[in-house]
């Protein structure tokens, strides 16, 4: 493993070199963050430059940029990537495993607890609790997309771009539309964005070999074209597939995988009410949104759903691990590479439609059932946009909403 060269702070002044680290430590920095890391992957992201960028200095600004133009180039949960990437950067493979293992453990075992206490969640107060976290579902996926669209889509080109994919997705919502949609998007990007590109390299740590690059970007595409043959096999092959395809197929990560994984799994192995109660509690939870996945597998899979739990959330997350490792050497280029750019600028552009799309269809039309309701959205969303308060304030105050409207 070789040393990471000296870097520059923010102000230019030379840091000193930095020595690779060791499993060890990098699972304990992401288990501290993978139990504080609460808002999202835009919060995520500012998390992990506080925590490795400036304190810990495993990578400079510059490097931390870079990774994160290859996350956002890549499907998959873009925090997530980031995470693995500087683990795999920091200690080598067992690094990137330990990395991915400390950030995404805390929120997954707490999906899975809750999907085991749910089917159990009766009377009045329950009904109206599972009610309290579909309507926080839809606030927060409101204040993702306002977030999304105000840095994603600032001109008109792109806002062109955005409202024909949302407009696309509520005629023929489905799998392979949200995929052809994303392809048209980077095609768009292609003819009417012009992006600024990065001119800088960043500094450099453990990185695979271009043969073991090859190997893994072949495997992950080998896998996604193989597990709908499995499939056949059996409801757990199935479930597998879905979940890689997911964690294969979507850019944005997080709530953008909201109407892939709602298409796939409802009604086939979820039911509405199951699904959107899931992703209300998960809004409470630190770590990566991928970890519904571990409360979706293990309520699709009510005959053995600690395997479902555990091969959901495997299946979501393999893809976009296999990529970012396997795409590591060529970091530098994409973030240089103004065609490269242009094209993220108009994925990026549909993932804003596809979401506002899902905001209206299942959360909405699924969610919202009286003016009550409609109230408590509003004034919820109101309320996170004006003094920015933590996801888990706002899943406490739809929920303490609907409890109280269930004793009226």
């Amino acid at each position: 493993m070789r040393l990471v060269g000296g870097m520059e702070d923010i102000s230019g002044n030379e840091r000193p070199s930095v020595r690779a680290g060791s499993a060890r430590e990098v699972f304990a920095a992401f288990l501290k963050l993978g139990v504080t890391s609460f808002g999202g992957p835009i919060a995520h992201l500012g998390y992990f430059r506080d925590e490795l960028v400036i304190r810990r200095l495993w990578i400079d600004d510059s490097g931390f940029a870079e990774l994160l133009a290859l996350c956002q180039f890549l499907p998959g949960p873009a925090s997530s990537q980031a995470g693995f990437a500087l683990g795999l950067m920091r200690a080598g493979p067992l690094g990137g495993l330990a990395a991915w293992t400390a950030f995404t453990f805390p929120s997954a075992a707490l999906m899975f607890g809750f999907a085991a206490m749910a089917g159990h969640l009766e009377g009045d107060m329950a009904t109206a609790v599972l009610h309290g976290l579909k309507l926080a579902a839809v606030a927060i996926v409101a204040q993702a997309l306002f977030g999304m669209a105000r840095t994603l889509v600032p001109d008109w080109s792109r806002r062109t771009i955005a409202l024909a994919a949302a407009a696309g997705m509520l005629v023929l919502a489905s799998p392979v539309t949200q995929i052809g949609f994303i392809a048209l998007g980077a095609l768009s990007g292609l003819l009417v964005c012009t992006p600024k590109v990065r001119s800088s390299i960043g500094n450099g740590g453990w990185i695979p070999t271009r043969r073991a690059s090859f190997l893994m970007l072949t495997g992950a595409a080998t896998i996604l074209l193989l597990l709908p043959v499995a499939g056949r096999g059996g409801s757990l092959f199935e479930l597998a597939g879905i979940f890689y395809r997911a964690g294969a197929l979507v850019f944005g990560g997080g709530h953008v995988v909201l109407p892939l994984l709602h298409a796939e799994l409802v009604p086939g192995f979820v039911d509405d009410t199951a699904f959107l109660t899931g992703y209300g509690a998960a809004q409470a939870l630190p770590g990566p949104l991928f970890a519904l996945s571990a409360y979706l597998g293990a309520v699709g899979s009510p005959d053995a759903p600690l395997a479902g739990g555990l091969i959901a959330i495997v299946a979501i997350f393999l893809p976009g691990l296999l990529l970012v490792a396997g795409a590591l050497p060529f970091r530098a280029a994409i973030a240089k590479n103004a065609r490269a750019q242009a094209a993220i600028m108009g994925v990026n552009a549909v993932v804003v439609g596809i979401l506002a799309a899902a905001l209206y269809d299942p959360l909405w039309t699924s969610g919202v059932k009286s003016f009550a309701d409609a109230l408590i959205v509003g004034v919820g969303l109101l309320i996170v946009l004006r003094f920015r308060c933590p996801p888990l304030a706002l899943v406490a105050g739809t929920v303490g909403a609907a409890l109280a409207l269930a004793v009226i």
